[in-house]
């Protein structure tokens, strides 16, 4: 058996390249299969979080003619940060890493953004900001992860027209679309899955920023619970590294979304633009209005709505989307 090799997509600003992956011991369990139905589908999730990672790993990123060396770190996870070549074109880009196995090479190959010149990033949340995931019932929430598989899982309706006109927003040229990030207290364990679910529904090519990744079945029962510091984090990394794009802001009521963005426009009030929350809930939450009203009085426009439909004509109001 051979060690396997997980690749990200990455992005990339003017002066430097982000990629990332993990390394997994060799192992005989089968990767998820989408296909699979009920009982089929619960035991390929389960083993999604048995897998074994390999730390002090040598990886390989192939990168403008030359190999750049690093080691995964302890929970198999690496990291590439390396200075980028000014002539690099814009858009999605592949990329190629590779691992040593008995003097053989594992080539994997991923893709990753450097967004066209613009104006326009967006950041959502996953679970019940565009997939329906049931996260204030943590009983329903296993139930549906276990025994629903990719083709069962729900997606909220008009959700996928917002994020596609956002994606082309001030895009003259529709083949340069806005730079797109999913950042999620999901962990890597769930990245196959979110991808493939976001293709099936046609929502945009984004770059997915996740919680660290999972090897037991204690951490599978308490799959995207926690602290959601990370996300902070994350979203702190992205307007940082991209500080010349005005951000839209996407997630809902159910966990801790709307409190993180507030302390992010409170950080960069210059470019946070807007900000969406979907209702998750009968009733609009209290503390979430009383934050978007503070938002507002730092000039963000604030949405917080129980359809797209109703995010969609907010966005059409202020000038993003037409």
């Amino acid at each position: 058996m051979k060690p396997i090799l997980k690749l990200y997509r990455g992005y990339a600003n003017e002066q430097e390249l982000i990629v990332m992956g993990h390394v997994f011991r060799p192992t005989s369990i089968e990767e998820y299969n989408f296909q699979k139905k009920n009982l089929k589908n619960a035991t390929s999730v389960i083993k999604m979080f048995q897998i074994k990672t390999q730390a002090n790993a040598d990886v390989y990123l192939d990168y403008n003619g030359t190999k750049i060396h690093t080691k995964t770190l302890n929970d198999g996870y690496f990291k590439f940060c390396v200075p980028l070549d000014q002539n690099t074109s814009y858009g999605w880009i592949n990329y190629q890493v590779n691992i040593l196995h008995k003097g053989a090479s594992i080539f994997t190959k991923e893709s990753y953004i450097r967004p066209h010149k613009g104006n326009l990033g967006i950041i959502s949340d996953i679970d019940d900001t565009f997939l329906v995931s049931h996260t204030m019932n943590p009983f329903k929430k296993l139930y549906v992860l276990l025994f629903k598989n990719i083709n069962k899982r729900k997606i909220f309706d008009e959700v996928v027209s917002h994020y596609q006109a956002l994606s082309t927003a001030g895009r003259e040229n529709n083949d340069e679309k806005n730079a797109f990030f999913y950042v999620s207290s999901s962990e890597w364990n769930l990245y196959r899955f979110i991808i493939k679910f976001t293709e099936l529904h046609k929502l945009p090519k984004a770059v997915l920023l996740l919680k660290d990744i999972k090897t037991s079945l204690k951490d599978f029962i308490f799959t995207a619970h926690g602290n959601h510091n990370h996300k902070f984090d994350k979203i702190k990394h992205i307007l940082e590294f991209y500080p010349n794009l005005e951000y839209v802001l996407l997630g809902d009521d159910s966990q801790q979304d709307v409190f993180l963005y507030e302390s992010i426009a409170k950080i960069f009030p210059v470019t946070v633009k807007a900000v969406y929350i979907r209702q998750t809930t009968t009733k609009q939450k209290e503390k979430v209005v009383a934050v978007l009203k503070n938002l507002e009085s730092l000039d963000v426009a604030t949405c917080y709505f129980k359809h797209s439909a109703e995010a969609i004509a907010h966005s059409k109001s202020i000038g993003i989307i037409e």
